[in-house]
């Protein structure tokens, strides 16, 4: 039932207590100190990603000079355990007063705007309670993420019913489960098999890595030469969080530059670094270990210390690259025949894309199909109005395009203030007239599973910078700062930008 007194009103609501949402709100609250916010969250408590996530030695994938905000100092190892970071953002709420802003065990259920009152109408559910309460907001801005956090990718495998040992998504892991002495079988080749991997060898029996295709993998010492000297010259730490993320990020550009312009020489590099860290200058890579993928087309997935490369030296790991045939009573039977036998299998298969966490939206009491959208520079959608989405990166840090974004959205909240407007929304320019659409993104570009097999979900792009995401930081850092609020791509109260400015002239 609907609580008679639910109705509540903020200036902006942000969906989403993770990294996104935590960051923006501190951009909001210090960029636009005069608009009234609130948080709604679907969990008990903070966190987002590093919440939902549980599996043993769970780590970042980006460092956390660059993963963390810019606002807020990182000191530790630049890959850190996913409770250290929960420590670092609960710090940033505590410091800025944030967490009185957050309703937790609010889950979001609708999503309306309508024009007539400029007014989002947000049905949210207690989960506590089962209570719907109503919040109406004049900007919404979505920090809830990319994927679903309670339902995670899993193939739909033959004879999965049949296995008798334990079968588990990671990311649904029980942190109590004891694999102690146990065969272990993990299904996946990327960043969350890299992570567990090394840990379950600690303990279990034997572990296998079954996978249809390898992964790129970037091995290096978890520690910063440049921070660590720093420090030891005396150097404070806002000072140090600056001028390392600067240079990580000048060197991850000419890396990414380099994957592009001379890929088989990357690869060579990665192969020396797993040589080093291996102690074995003959260390086999065919085929195990030789991805099908150019290098820039996926994340390249960070392995502090070499260390699931050192398991499979140390004979605690064994690769098999095959796909799956069926499942049967005692483990998996691959398409080669071979059958690997396990007491725990855990699938590192992905995520399943959420686009706008699965809410359904309406503006002007019409459905809002995502995919019938047009995306501007991958934060705010044609005919959606005063809503904006968060969509970090994947081969830089995601909390990079927090922080932009959340320059770029409070620009726009105040030069809304300025003008006068209620109402701000993104549309084709006149010089646009004929563009061709494309799918999200390129797969050439960026072709995880978990996108390719969502693009029918996600917005169009075209093929200008305005109308796409590019996943590409280093061209956006120049551009987003630059953005012209003014610009013929904004339209407010129902006016193009110019026919609003010749209406403003001719008043005045």
């Amino acid at each position: 039932m609907v609580h008679e007194n639910s109705a509540s009103h903020f200036d902006v609501l942000i969906a989403g207590a993770g990294i996104s949402g935590i960051g923006s709100a501190y951009h909001l609250q210090q960029q636009c100190p005069e608009r009234t916010y609130a948080i709604l969250e679907m969990k008990d408590t903070f966190g987002g990603t590093w919440e939902t996530h549980k599996y043993p030695g769970v780590r970042s994938d980006s460092d956390l000079y660059t993963f963390g905000y810019r606002f807020k100092p990182w000191i530790g190892a630049p890959i850190a355990s996913g409770q250290a970071i929960l420590d670092y953002m609960g710090e940033v709420i505590a410091e800025n007063g944030i967490d009185d802003h957050i309703r937790y065990g609010h889950r979001i259920e609708k999503c309306s705007y309508s024009r007539d009152t400029d007014l989002w109408t947000v049905e949210a559910r207690k989960t506590a309670s089962d209570e719907t309460v109503i919040f109406t907001c004049n900007f919404l801005w979505m920090c809830q993420g990319y994927y679903d956090h309670e339902k995670p990718y899993i193939p739909n495998w033959p004879g999965l019913n049949d296995y008798r040992g334990d079968f588990v998504h990671a990311q649904l892991w029980d942190p109590e489960y004891d694999y102690s002495g146990k065969r272990i079988l993990v299904i996946g080749s990327g960043a969350t098999a890299a992570t567990v991997i090394p840990q379950f060898a600690v303990k279990a029996a034997h572990v296998t890595m079954l996978q249809r295709s390898p992964t790129y993998f970037y091995c290096s010492e978890n520690r910063n030469e440049l921070a660590d000297r720093l420090r030891e010259v005396g150097v404070d730490e806002p000072t140090v969080h600056r001028v390392v993320r600067q240079q990580i990020m000048y060197d991850q550009d000419q890396l990414t530059k380099r994957c592009q312009t001379e890929p088989e020489a990357v690869f060579e590099d990665l192969k020396e670094l797993v040589r080093a860290f291996t102690g074995d200058p003959d260390f086999p890579f065919e085929p195990h270990f030789t991805p099908k993928y150019r290098v820039w087309q996926q994340r390249l997935a960070f392995c502090p210390e070499g260390d699931i490369f050192r398991a499979a030296k140390a004979g605690k790991l064994t690769v098999v690259t095959d796909t799956i045939d069926r499942f049967t009573e005692k483990g998996v039977r691959t398409a080669s025949g071979e059958e690997i036998e396990a007491d725990l299998i855990v699938a590192a298969t992905g995520f399943r894309l959420s686009v706008m966490g699965d809410i359904p939206f309406e503006v002007d009491g019409e459905p809002v199909n995502w995919h019938d959208t047009v995306t501007y520079r991958g934060m705010m959608f044609t005919g959606v109005p005063n809503m904006a989405w968060v969509m970090g990166y994947f081969r830089a840090s995601w909390t990079l395009r927090v922080d932009m974004m959340g320059d770029f959205i409070c620009s726009l909240l105040n030069y809304m203030a300025q003008i006068g407007a209620k109402r701000v929304e993104v549309a084709l320019r006149p010089e646009d007239e004929g563009m061709e659409l494309h799918p999200w993104i390129e797969a050439d570009n960026f072709n995880p599973g978990y996108l390719m097999r969502g693009l029918d979900q996600l917005p169009r792009r075209g093929d200008k910078p305005e109308w796409r995401h590019n996943q590409n930081y280093w061209a956006e850092r120049e551009e987003i700062p630059v953005i012209d609020c003014a610009g013929t791509e904004f339209v407010y109260d129902g006016e193009q930008t110019s026919a609003r400015s010749a209406r403003v002239i001719e008043t005045a």
